[in-house]
């Protein structure tokens, strides 16, 4: 059962991991076939094309994990702890609700609207399991969301981005320079 839940919280590390070694060995390897061989895969451009649409949405779920999407909280820093953290609280519930109304949607379009005939040009694989990643990735992130907030909610513990970790850094330098 541990290994379970070690695999679930490091699975965007872990598929992220192999997509990137997969889709960067894939361009190593037309690019060596072209230049030495003078033949070309015609597959090898589109697996990698998707396998990189896989790793960008896996990624973004991994960022929600770490808590280090992009947000502009500079200037949230100066108010007190409390109300910076409700604040955060609020902004994540809005992105809850948008990646809610995107799961939906993406979920709709990919099992009731696309046609199971629709199929990727050269490696001939239904597009539905390409467009599969929609409505995990987003549920993945939803989890990722909700199980941060958690731990800084309810188990008390600061989860910060390591760019907001050297962003507090530098705060607290120029608060000391400026006591001096």
């Amino acid at each position: 059962m541990r290994w379970l839940l070690k695999l679930f919280n490091n699975l965007e590390s872990y598929l992220c991991r192999a997509l990137l070694a997969g889709f960067v060995l894939l361009l190593f390897m037309q690019i060596v076939s072209r230049q030495l061989f003078g033949y070309s895969f015609s597959w090898t451009e589109e697996l990698s094309v998707y396998m990189f649409v896989w790793f960008v949405y896996l990624g973004a779920s991994y960022a929600a994990k770490l808590s280090a999407h992009n947000r502009v909280t500079f200037q949230l820093k100066w108010l007190p702890p409390k109300a910076f953290i409700a604040l955060e609280v609020i902004t994540d519930l809005i992105w809850l609700a948008f990646n809610c109304s995107f799961i939906w949607l993406s979920y709709d379009f990919v099992f009731n609207r696309m046609n199971l005939f629709w199929k990727s040009q050269t490696l001939g694989i239904p597009m539905k399991y390409i467009y599969m990643i929609l409505p995990f990735a987003f549920l993945l992130m939803s989890i990722r969301i909700l199980q941060v907030n958690y731990v800084r909610i309810v188990k008390g513990v600061d989860v910060q981005d390591p760019e907001s970790e050297e962003m507090d850094k530098i705060i607290s330098e120029e608060k000391a320079r400026q006591q001096k």
